[in-house]
């Protein structure tokens, strides 16, 4: 068969009738322009003359095509009619998939073009007429083609064929998986960094059920610094933080990672909100200081029904009312960690009982195209309609935001539960509290309240007496080295017996080594060796509260 008989119809050309008899392919003489007309003789153009050439330029059908395709580094392949028939292939062809023989159908013998998914391609460019492209297909022996199939007409057949190149791309698909598998790899190590850093398994306070979910992003290595946390604080107090470090990958995880060791170890000072946050915004800065992040800290304290709160450019708390009434919390809210300079303010928002908080990242809430704001609004659109567990909770706001596996944000949620006690469940939970007005008959009236409460709590004998020896051991010292008002207040939950003192005088008291000749400061060494956990904490309005607690008996 003559190759120059057959024409490639590419896209912008037009089919042309052949010239001669030789059945040569006019078409391509107009895809390059017709051959330039020498001037007549004498009547150059000086501008122009060194531009002429003597010799007459050779037209495409002067060459050889079967050379051409032969000497082609890619894999070339010639069929014809509806079946498709073998006419040609290139020696590159034939030394990747073997020879075929002419005539041949392409279905019979070309196993390679079932696996690359060649079959129905070549059906559409027939009917078609135009050409079709498929990128990085695998064969069986592992190889990976990029393959164009070209539609073509001869005028010694009755039907079209096509003109099948294939390019060997298989070390391109080799080095792209090698960076998939990287990419992979890099992003299990911050996505294991990031759980590793996160509680492992939440603290549960005595008067607060909690739940929090994370996810990470799904694009290349999303996953970023998002996090929370749940920290007892004795004396009942629960501290409750989410933060989100900007970034993705291993970097954000780590800056994560630091600033919730530091916050966990600001919050054993027991300080207000506003001043954790205002140590953490130095410390932010001192990690890294490109590095943005936000954070709220927030204590939630069950004698006065409230969580106290301070943000550092985070998204607001919501809270939902047991009547299905959802609020958001309002200012004040200063500007990320680690800007500096900033005073930051702590704010309060009612928890009562049967209330639910929650705190959470933007991956949350935030979508392209739309204000984060709207993003919010859904979320308590949302908040307001579930209701369950904690847990429960967190999964419906997942699925009502829209958050799947394929979300491309990672996404942090903490969901607290101040849960309404009636029955039998509500007499494991008491107060009781009398006010200290001094004087010598202050720690008399304090033992003996103590003695009447613990006894209608029905306290074992042993634990009463530790109690009452507790409660004397606070309110003397309250009364040697505090100010007036002064209070005294016992807690009892479910697992702890707690008994704390309030007084105006704002000097924490600490433990230390009584000589054999002092006559006072061993309060503190008692009620460190009788109680399980002891501690204080300067109030809010001036002043200080010193607590014990005792782990009730099984």
């Amino acid at each position: 068969m003559n190759f120059t008989r057959w024409s490639a119809r590419l896209p912008g050309t037009q089919r042309r009738a052949a010239r001669g008899s030789e059945g040569s392919v006019p078409a391509a003489r107009g895809e390059y322009g017709p051959r330039p007309e020498r001037p007549a003789e004498g009547t150059e153009d000086p501008e122009h003359a060194e531009d002429t050439v003597d010799t007459e330029v050779p037209a495409l059908e002067d060459f050889s095509v079967r050379d051409l395709l032969g000497r082609l580094p890619g894999l070339v392949a010639l069929l014809y009619g509806p079946e498709h028939r073998i006419a040609y292939v290139n020696e590159a062809y034939a030394a990747a998939f073997g020879p075929r023989t002419p005539g041949a159908t392409v279905a019979a013998t070309c196993p390679e073009a079932e696996e690359l998914g060649l079959l129905p391609l070549l059906d559409q460019v027939l009917r078609s007429g135009k050409p079709r492209t498929v990128k990085s297909r695998r064969t069986a022996d592992g190889g990976s083609y990029t393959v164009t199939c070209l539609p073509v007409d001869s005028p010694h057949l009755e039907g079209a064929g096509v003109l099948v190149h294939a390019a060997d791309v298989t070390d391109h698909a080799e080095a792209a998986e090698r960076l998939r598998a990287s990419e992979r790899r890099h992003r299990e190590t911050a996505v294991t960094l990031q759980r590793s850093l996160l509680p492992q398994e939440l603290e549960q306070p005595d008067d607060l059920r909690i739940a929090a979910t994370y996810q990470p992003g799904v694009a290349d290595a999303a996953v970023g610094g998002d996090w929370y946390d749940v920290i007892t604080l004795g004396a009942g107090r629960t501290a409750l933080v989410i933060g989100d470090v900007m970034g993705r990958g291993v970097r954000a995880a780590a800056v994560m990672g630091q600033l919730r060791t530091a916050v966990r170890a600001y919050a054993r000072l027991d300080l207000p909100p506003h001043e954790v946050l205002q140590l953490l915004d130095g410390l932010a800065a001192e990690i890294d200081a490109s590095q943005i992040a936000t954070c709220v800290y927030a204590v939630h304290d069950p004698n006065e029904g409230k969580l106290v709160y301070a943000s550092a450019g985070h998204l607001p708390i919501l809270v939902r009312d047991e009547d299905g009434t959802v609020r958001t919390a309002g200012d004040p809210t200063g500007p990320p960690l680690g800007t500096g300079g900033w005073l930051h303010a702590s704010g309060s928002i009612a928890l009562p009982p049967g209330s639910t908080a929650v705190l959470y990242t933007d991956g949350l809430v935030e979508r392209r195209r739309e204000d984060i704001d709207e993003g919010v609004e859904a979320l308590a659109r949302a908040l307001a309609g579930a209701s369950g567990t904690p847990q429960v909770i967190c999964g419906r706001l997942l699925r009502a935001l829209g958050v799947t596996a394929e979300h491309d944000d990672d996404v942090a949620v903490l969901v607290v539960q101040h849960p309404a006690r009636d029955g039998a469940d509500a007499e494991l939970f008491h107060n009781a509290a009398l006010e200290l007005l001094g004087g010598v008959e202050a720690a008399p009236r304090a033992r003996a309240f103590a003695s009447g409460v613990l006894s209608s709590w029905r306290f074992p004998v042993e634990l009463r007496d530790l109690g009452v020896l507790a409660t004397s051991e606070l309110v003397a010292n309250s009364l040697q080295h505090g100010t007036p008002p002064m209070r005294l207040r016992l807690r009892r939950t479910d697992r702890r017996l707690i008994i704390e003192v309030t007084d105006g005088d704002d000097h924490l008291p600490r433990r230390r080594r009584a000589e054999t000749e002092d006559e006072a400061g061993r309060g503190i060494s008692i009620i460190a060796t009788i109680a399980s956990s002891w501690g204080s904490r300067r109030t809010p309005g001036g002043g200080k509260a010193v607590w014990c607690e005792f782990a009730l008996p099984d």
